[in-house]
């Protein structure tokens, strides 16, 4: 059994990129779980503060996965506040984090017809900044995203289906062979 745990980079209620991992998660193959985490609670990232609770939860779910996927959106040709935020909390202590050697997969979704190319390089940076384990390819970009999704926010574009089932496939497989 392969546990993978998700982070969406958008908290919208009605979030394309919180539809694209749970499309991931249904694209999985057999024996591997994808669980959504919830970080709506974690406050803003002040290293005077003690950890809190809502980031000890979130270190102790990272820390159990057998790997991460990240989907993000694009905001102002970047990552979003919210999930950089996370993250700085999570890759404390510097260089042995819950992150360090992790492996991570990332994709996104964005009108646009680049996806979220900016914000993947730039979330690449990132993650290897926290010494995770950055999964290289099949990239997923999705782009004109509204056109892949129905208004329930299921995946029914086949191509896409195609590509997220590939990359997942492909992410497991690598995890696997690292346990």
């Amino acid at each position: 059994m392969t546990a993978l745990l998700g982070f969406s980079g958008s908290l919208r209620r009605r979030s394309f990129n919180t539809a694209l991992l749970r499309a991931t998660a249904e694209l999985a193959p057999e024996g591997v779980t994808l669980t959504l985490a919830d970080y709506r609670d974690v406050p803003l990232y002040d290293g005077d503060l003690e950890t809190p609770a809502s980031v000890e939860r979130l270190k102790a779910e990272v820390a159990a996965a057998d790997g991460v996927i990240i989907a993000t959106p694009e905001y102002n040709y970047g990552i979003p506040g919210p999930l950089k935020n996370v993250l700085d909390w999570l890759s404390r202590p510097a260089y042995q984090s819950v992150f360090r050697d992790k492996p991570v997969a990332i994709l996104g979704a964005a009108p646009g017809v680049v996806g979220t190319a900016r914000a993947q390089g730039q979330l690449k940076q990132v993650l290897l900044g926290m010494a995770s384990e950055v999964f290289p390819w099949p990239e997923v970009l999705v782009g004109s995203c509204a056109a892949r999704f129905d208004d329930s926010l299921a995946l029914t574009d086949e191509k896409t289906r195609e590509v997220v089932g590939a990359m997942v496939a492909a992410f497991a497989m690598r995890v696997a062979r690292g346990r």
